[in-house]
């Protein structure tokens, strides 16, 4: 039976050979080699790591083939490092060190809510939920690492399809190939008058209504221009709004209707933080069926965190219960 301590090569002024071609060290053998290193013994270093000393002994040979070099001196009463094996030893080290944190790595990301996600948010929606979101994962996930992008929603598509964003939370339905919604609920629009306005302050006006209205609207490029517009057409007003004067975010579209340059329409999300800081604005609930807009999460379909996903929207449903939304099913 071949000793423990035998070596491939005998003498101990022979030449190794070198590395064998097509052959690479595998886990087992670093494993084996890092464990005699330190502990410059066959039995304890197999012991270690709970492989038998011959299994231990015939690894460390396998991988002196390997890389063509010898890394012990063996005698019949000690173990030493060769000068090649003092130099390789801690470059075994190092490979099983980064072993050993790409597997943590890869169980981390195993664990749901864990890293980096990177969410998406059109402007207008992004200061009314995102208190309602930012609650939510800090008391639910504290582990993630929410970052938010609040981009118009042409962008905010583009960056998801490139990888660039990994969730998205806008105004539905997108009508984009490859990309799944989540629906999270509806909501209503308002209609947002100076004060003394004949409407303001009603809440059974007629959509038709809106056919004769001044109606102020965002800049282009917001999705809630072309909502406001559709809802015009659908009240059966021709032509188009009249649009003389727009503005990049609701906060300056209120101040422009409270100084009389016409109305405006606003989701019930947005009212109070837009409304209550000017009592010139007063505001008119629509008769129902009210027009609304429906907001929901959208990632890329196929998306690795898809169960993440989904369980997310659902916990959001549930947080949104307060806001002036009709909350939706999972199925919706």
């Amino acid at each position: 039976m071949a000793s423990p301590y035998s070596s491939p090569y005998s003498s101990p002024y022979a030449s190794p050979p070198g590395p064998s071609r097509g052959k690479q060290p595998s886990l087992s053998q670093l494993r084996a080699f890092a464990a005699v290193a330190e502990h410059l013994h066959f039995r304890d270093a197999a012991a270690a790591i709970g492989m038998s000393q011959p299994a231990l002994s015939g690894a460390v040979s396998a991988l002196e083939e390997a890389l063509g070099v010898q890394l012990l001196e063996r005698t019949t009463r000690k173990v030493l490092l060769s000068p090649a094996g003092e130099r390789l030893a801690v470059r075994t080290r190092a490979v099983l060190d980064a072993v050993s944190e790409l597997m943590e790595e890869a169980a981390a990301a195993q664990a749901p809510f864990t890293g980096v996600l990177r969410l998406g948010v059109i402007p207008t929606v992004a200061p009314y939920l995102l208190p309602t979101v930012l609650r939510l994962v800090h008391r639910r996930y504290p582990d993630l690492d929410l970052q938010v992008h609040e981009e118009q929603t042409s962008s905010l598509l583009e960056g998801l399809t490139a990888g660039r964003l990994d969730l998205l939370l806008l105004a539905v339905p997108l009508g984009v190939p490859g990309v799944t919604e989540l629906p999270l609920f509806d909501e209503d629009f308002v209609l947002v008058t100076p004060e003394g306005h004949p409407l303001a302050g009603r809440d059974d006006i007629p959509r038709e209504a809106l056919k004769e209205l001044r109606l102020l609207l965002l800049d282009e490029g917001h999705c809630l221009r072309d909502q406001a517009l559709d809802i015009c057409r659908e009240a059966g007003r021709t032509g188009g709004a009249e649009v003389t004067t727009t503005a990049a975010g609701l906060a300056t579209l209120v101040q422009l209707v409270a100084g009389g340059l016409g109305v405006t329409l606003l989701p019930r999300t947005a009212v109070t933080v837009e409304t209550a800081r000017n009592t010139a604005l007063w505001t008119g609930l629509f008769a129902e069926p009210a027009p609304s807009r429906r907001i929901a999460l959208a990632m890329r379909t196929g998306a690795a965190r898809h169960a993440e996903f989904a369980e997310l929207a659902e916990e959001l449903r549930g947080a949104m219960r307060g806001l002036p939304v009709r909350v939706l099913g999972a199925g919706s």
